[in-house]
């Protein structure tokens, strides 16, 4: 706890924001991200961002065509390293969206929220880049497979922003990566009901491996789960998971063949519940076809368009419920760490995609 004179703070960073005034940082185009705190402020030296997929996928797809992944890995460091600079934060102007951080805490405000750590503690932010003051002195390595970069530099939580600390039983990669969809299980886990044909896209990705394990769980023995992903391994990793009743490839961005394989999936009963979690556009009517009247979509992938998604549900005449994700539950964090915990085929698919790797150890 420092003992300084600290300037006061609001507790939802709007002292931070530079343009527009009047909003709030997430919305702001540019924020304050000088490492001096405010009274209500937790300050984070970084280790690593977890740059959301859909971002992450963007930058790479701008990238020159016949780069090597050295000169790729190259790009993505200097693309966000500009990001950071013109706007104070990780949000990429493309997407709208940003990610999460793994770092130590260094200093603690006056009025800051403890949520049971201390300076010195390994923390994952459990709020969007998007918002979060971040100032970076370099990039030392760059993930291609993981949507992570390794980094100096140092961030601001917010007395609004909630943290978690990192548990000493995971890895902490998987842990960076977990917390970053630790929504994704928690609001699945409240759509499923018993009986209840569930819908999967992006199955085979971090976000879709844990929903459909949550769906399997909770739709339970008269349920039915259908995993669809796209490409060999993402389909290879929703099969061996063994949550699924199905499992189906295809593109989710051609909506009427996705319709035709969900129906007859289900023997033309279509999904109660889907869950989109394709890190890539044009995935909204895919979803809202293979769902029933009646039906529930939920929107976590921050592709999502809500005009896309609204207007065509409209102009196919689809009487469904559309929810977009929140990255935000109560104790989602804690959900996300149980359910890998108590589901060991989950937790050794995810620690291979993650492994064990302490990101500490290379400073």
């Amino acid at each position: 706890m420092s003992g300084k004179t600290m300037r006061p703070g609001s507790p939802y960073g709007t002292h931070r924001v530079i343009e527009p005034r009047g909003v709030l940082p997430q919305a702001a185009w540019k924020i304050e991200n000088s490492p001096e705190i405010y009274d209500d402020e937790t300050l984070v030296d970084v280790r690593t961002l977890n740059i959301d997929a859909a971002s992450f996928k963007q930058i790479l797809s701008t990238c020159r065509a016949g780069l090597s992944e050295a000169q790729q890995e190259e790009y993505v460091a200097s693309t966000v390293l500009d990001i950071v600079e013109k706007r104070g934060k990780m949000h990429n102007p493309v997407t709208g969206s940003g990610g999460m951080l793994l770092g130590t805490i260094r200093e603690v405000g006056p009025r800051a929220p403890q949520r049971g750590a201390r300076e010195g503690d390994l923390i994952a932010t459990l709020v969007s880049l998007s918002l979060t003051p971040l100032n970076l002195s370099g990039i030392k390595r760059v993930y291609l497979d993981k949507d992570q970069i390794d980094v100096d530099g140092t961030a601001v939580v917010f007395a609004s922003g909630p943290y978690a600390v990192i548990p000493p039983d995971l890895g902490e990669r998987l842990a960076l990566a977990l917390m970053d969809v630790a929504g994704a299980p928690a609001h699945a886990a409240r759509l499923v009901k018993p009986g209840d044909t569930v819908l999967v896209l992006g199955a085979g990705g971090k976000s879709g491996l844990i929903c459909t394990a949550v769906a399997k769980e909770k739709a339970g023995r008269g349920g039915t789960v259908v995993a669809l992903a796209h490409g060999n391994a993402s389909f290879e990793r929703a099969r061996e998971l063994g949550a699924a009743d199905v499992v189906i490839s295809a593109d989710a961005r051609d909506a009427v063949a996705t319709m035709e394989a969900v129906t007859k999936a289900t023997g033309g009963r279509k999904a109660d519940v889907t869950i989109n979690c394709v890190n890539i556009p044009g995935t909204e009517m895919g979803s809202i076809l293979s769902t029933r009247d009646g039906g529930k979509v939920y929107f976590f992938s921050m592709a999502t368009s809500f005009t896309a998604a609204a207007l065509g549900a409209e102009g196919v005449g689809a009487d469904v419920e559309l929810i977009i994700g929140n990255g935000y539950a109560t104790d989602h964090a804690r959900i996300a760490v149980d359910l890998v915990r108590t589901n060991p085929k989950l937790r050794a698919m995810l620690e291979s995609m993650f492994p064990a790797d302490p990101i500490s150890s290379r400073r």
